[in-house]
């Protein structure tokens, strides 16, 4: 299982639309674009290589020093598989 964490997701999107409608939108909206593009890409080149498998967006979890922290509020915001 891998886990990747995406951390300047408003940097991006403000890179690709424009620091004023970045401005304009939530940090969330932003994360979740950014997400589902990576996963699309993923998807694209992984099926390319011939791997199967799943691809999840999850809410809840987090990487910290090394540890994966699990909140209440764990849940799978968008999951595909390929």
């Amino acid at each position: 299982m891998l886990i990747l964490k995406i951390t300047n997701a408003s940097e991006v999107v403000a890179a690709k639309v424009g620091r004023l409608l970045e401005a304009l939108t939530p940090d969330l909206l932003d994360q979740n674009t950014v997400e589902d593009v990576l996963i699309k890409e993923l998807i694209k080149n992984l099926a390319a290589e011939g791997l199967k498998g799943e691809v999840a967006a999850v809410r809840g979890l987090d990487l910290q020093d090394n540890k994966l922290q699990i909140s209440e509020g764990l849940h799978v915001r968008r999951q595909q598989s390929f």
